[in-house]
């Protein structure tokens, strides 16, 4: 259970020898305008409103921007916006456009764009739903003013704006931003600093961007986080799509790429000494991982089995299976909240300490009243963190003795089939992993496997009222103090109530060609960096 053994192979390729990238359709050598990088996943979706999956995530940074930035001290500054003006007590509050961005198709971004883009943000995004609740109109006044007319004045609404992930506030055009927010936006018409090539997009093999000439980057600030001016030094992106961990560490030494994201522990160990290859953490805090359930159907419709698996789960079993034997990147004992941040402790964890015991989750299960119902456990095979957290799931149930299918695919298979609330006998599921962002589990806000909010929560839709009250109580909490309090007891429902189970942090760790610079830390950002 402590270790996973499916890129062994991988790294015993690499010792012996590889086939040179070239065989896979990577051009060489790379021109010096050119980035090249093996990505953490196949891109299946465009929509990062549509889905919270980061490599979606990646790719709306790639093509679109946002009203506001956030800085990596989680400040909020303007991007498309020249600034904001509150009056009527907050009640209403005015934000002006900077006059210059243009979409891909040359259109100027209007004020029409913006509304449009936040009014089916809110649908789905956690902080936005929450905003939803405090406005009475979002309107445009002309081409580059718009204004929120507020019920009650919300001091979180430029950083709502400014959300880095778990669906950021993309604007996009009018036309496109009229699509209901739960049907999937393919076009890929923004106002980023890089423009997709349609024509050479191939899933699962390339996807590539070229620099968008007529982009216009805020003039203030420096680059940090998503906030800041966007510089673009190279002419083309190219995101190759290689399953192989060993090819694509053997390009990386080669030269024939430049980045390689998520390389496996085995790889990060053999590139390691390679003097022209970094191997660093790609967010300075860590993300978190996961293991949800889906609340509609049985068996984990029962809060009484859901709680019957905690003795057996093992956070250091899953962190481990993910960064290997190495306790100073990925923590135990982690919680509802990003570790390292204010509203992150341990209160309600103890289910989750201690020793683990099998037999004790057996009889919690016996008592519980599961009597071999089919469950289905849907994981990847081709993105590392799911993957490995997915063998060390499969491998826990199988040793429960629960009815179990075991339905691996590709990430986008998983990205798409977990929207899916039909029961297992019709193509459903009961148990997924996944891992967030630091940013996405910092606070109440912009958490979404924290919602309660049945029907509109994130895939699993859990219905917790108890969960919803205490978040709109965090909302209002005068003070900082008050904060952590409520945040202490939403950790306290949470490890009740099980709408997910936390199963551990771990620092993503990435593998960069060291003559690249400026590489802005966060995720896999393209803008400001350069080849030396």
């Amino acid at each position: 259970m402590h270790r996973r053994s499916l890129l062994t192979g991988a790294a015993a390729g690499i010792a012996a020898g590889v086939a040179p990238l070239s065989r896979v359709a990577i051009a060489q050598p790379a021109r010096n305008r050119v980035l090249k990088m093996v990505p953490q996943a196949n891109l299946t979706a465009f929509d990062a409103v549509w889905t919270t999956a980061n490599i979606t995530r990646n790719h709306g940074y790639m093509v679109h921007d946002t009203l506001y930035g956030t800085d990596a001290s989680f400040n909020i500054r303007p991007q498309l916006a020249e600034g904001a003006v509150e009056e009527d007590d907050g009640r209403s509050v005015t934000i002006t456009l900077r006059d210059g961005p243009r979409f891909h198709d040359g259109e100027k971004v209007r004020a029409a764009d913006a509304v449009a883009s936040i009014q089916r943000w809110m649908k789905r995004n956690p902080i936005g739903q929450k905003l939803t609740s405090f406005v009475e109109e979002v309107v445009a006044l002309d081409d580059r003013r718009f204004r929120f007319r507020l019920k009650q004045r919300f001091p979180m609404l430029l950083s709502a704006l400014g959300t880095v992930s778990n669906s950021p506030c993309f604007i996009i055009p009018e036309r496109l931003a009229k699509t209901d927010a739960f049907t999937q936006v393919r076009d890929n018409t923004g106002c980023g600093p890089f423009r997709f090539k349609a024509d050479e997009f191939n899933s699962g093999s390339l996807v590539v961007y070229e620099r968008n000439p007529t982009y216009s980057p805020t003039p203030d600030g420096t680059p940090s986080l998503t906030a800041g001016p966007k510089l673009v030094h190279f002419d083309r992106v190219e995101w190759n799509i290689i399953t192989d961990a060993a090819t694509s560490a053997a390009a990386l030494q080669t030269g024939e790429i430049d980045w390689f994201e998520q390389p496996p522990p085995e790889i990060q160990a053999l590139l390691k000494r390679n003097r022209q290859i970094a191997i660093e953490a790609i967010d300075p805090l860590p993300l978190v991982g996961i293991m949800r359930f889906n609340h509609l159907h049985e068996p984990f419709k029962d809060k009484k089995i859901r709680q019957a698996l905690l003795p057996a789960i093992s956070q250091e079993d899953y962190m481990s299976a993910i960064v290997g034997p190495e306790p100073d990147i990925y923590m135990t004992d982690v919680g509802v909240f990003t570790p390292g941040t204010p509203l992150a402790s341990d209160v309600g964890l103890e289910p989750l300490k201690g020793p683990r015991s099998l037999d004790k989750a057996k009889a919690l299960l016996k008592e519980a009243g599961y009597t071999n119902q089919p469950l289905r456990l849907i994981g990847p095979t081709d993105i590392l963190a799911p993957t490995a957290m997915t063998q060390v799931g499969a491998d826990m149930l199988r040793r429960l003795g629960m009815n179990a299918d075991i339905a691996l695919s590709d990430w986008g298979t998983v990205v798409t089939r977990r929207t899916s609330k039909e029961p297992v006998d019709k193509g459903g599921w009961s148990m997924l992993f996944t891992s967030f962002s630091s940013f996405d589990f910092v606070d109440p806000a912009s958490h979404g496997p924290l919602r309660g909010n049945g029907a509109s929560a994130w895939p699993g839709w859990p219905d917790m009222p108890q969960l919803e009250k205490l978040r709109d109580d965090w909302f209002l909490a005068p003070t900082l103090d008050a904060q952590k309090a409520i945040a202490r007891d939403m950790q306290r429902v949470v490890m009740d109530e099980l709408p997910y189970v936390p199963v551990g942090a771990y620092k993503s760790m990435t593998a960069i060609n060291k003559n690249l610079t400026g590489r802005v830390p966060g995720f896999a950002i393209m803008w400001n960096l350069r080849r030396t």
